[in-house]
């Protein structure tokens, strides 16, 4: 728990404020970059540099420990100073004299292995969090892996699978911390997700049937995102895949906005071959770069 700073911290911190610092701009900077609120600081800006650090000082005390927080910071960052921070300052021995007493105080207090072990204890924590992160996205994976597999050997009607799918999408995203929105209608659509990634909107058509989608199909869903704004594309998620020949008739001649994945896209995923933001990329470049809007990832990784 953060407490109020000793008096004789306090006072060493005035005296290396008001003497290492000259201009008032640089003085100004150092404290906000400390945590110092502009508006308190700006308050008694038109005071001497000795007044003003009073004043935050006194100011910080009112914010209890946040406050109390912020002037351990200011010690701190004064303490890692090796030289005066103000070149233009016209007694530079005096500040460094003030730099070392106060420098002195705060070892004997204590003060900068406190601020060491606390910033130690951040990181260890941190690394906790990362740790405890990275184990849920796994579990949740696995979570969402298995669920797929019971789909797949499952006898679930189309329509419940459809459903299915749309919610696993949803989730898939959300584990690699992509927003999405879940399935919504328009006033004349049904949309089954939609996210952003790298500058563009994505519209997701996701499909579960027994027979790859029609080339009339495609077309419709191509047609959903053409209606939008124009950085808007489309992802078309279809698990039994697509007929190559349908593919080739429907990219023939003209431009198109839509990537394709099929089920074996979908495993590699959650299998953990690949993440997902690198799938879209590398499906997205495809097309982008090549005209190729349906590209297995199996390819990947065979050289393709």
């Amino acid at each position: 728990m953060n407490t109020r700073l000793p008096f004789e911290i306090r006072e060493a911190v005035v005296q290396v404020c008001g003497k290492a610092f000259w201009l008032k701009d640089p003085f100004r900077t150092f404290l906000l970059s400390c945590g110092v609120p502009a508006v308190i600081y700006d308050r008694f800006a038109d005071e001497s540099k000795y007044k003003i650090i009073r004043h935050v000082l006194a100011e910080l005390d009112a914010l209890g420990e946040q406050g109390f927080l912020v002037q351990r910071r200011i010690v701190t960052e004064l303490c890692k100073l090796r030289n005066v921070p103000d070149e233009s300052v016209p007694d530079r021995d005096a500040a460094l004299k003030a730099l070392k007493w106060l420098k002195e105080l705060a070892r004997g207090q204590k003060l900068i292995v406190e601020e060491e072990r606390s910033a130690a204890e951040q990181k260890i924590q941190e690394a906790r969090r990362k740790q405890a992160a990275l184990a849920a996205r796994a579990q949740k994976m696995e979570e969402l892996r298995n669920r797929f597999t019971a789909m797949i050997l499952g006898r679930e009607k189309p329509q419940e699978r459809g459903y299915g799918l749309e919610e696993l999408l949803a989730e898939l995203f959300e584990v690699h911390e992509i927003p999405y929105r879940r399935p919504y209608r328009t006033a004349t659509e049904q949309i089954d997700g939609h996210f952003e990634f790298k500058g563009f909107d994505y519209l997701v058509e996701a499909r579960w049937r027994s027979d790859p989608p029609s080339e009339a199909e495609l077309a419709a869903f191509k047609t959903k995102v053409d209606k939008k704004i124009t950085s808007t594309r489309g992802i078309f998620v279809s698990i039994v895949g697509f007929r190559p020949e349908v593919v080739l008739e429907f990219t023939r001649g003209v431009s198109s906005n839509i990537v394709l994945f099929d089920g074996s896209d979908l495993s590699l995923i959650l299998e953990g071959h690949i993440s997902l933001v690198d799938a879209l990329e590398i499906k997205i470049q495809k097309a982008a770069q090549e005209g190729i809007i349906y590209f297995s990832l199996r390819d990947r990784f065979h050289g393709g």
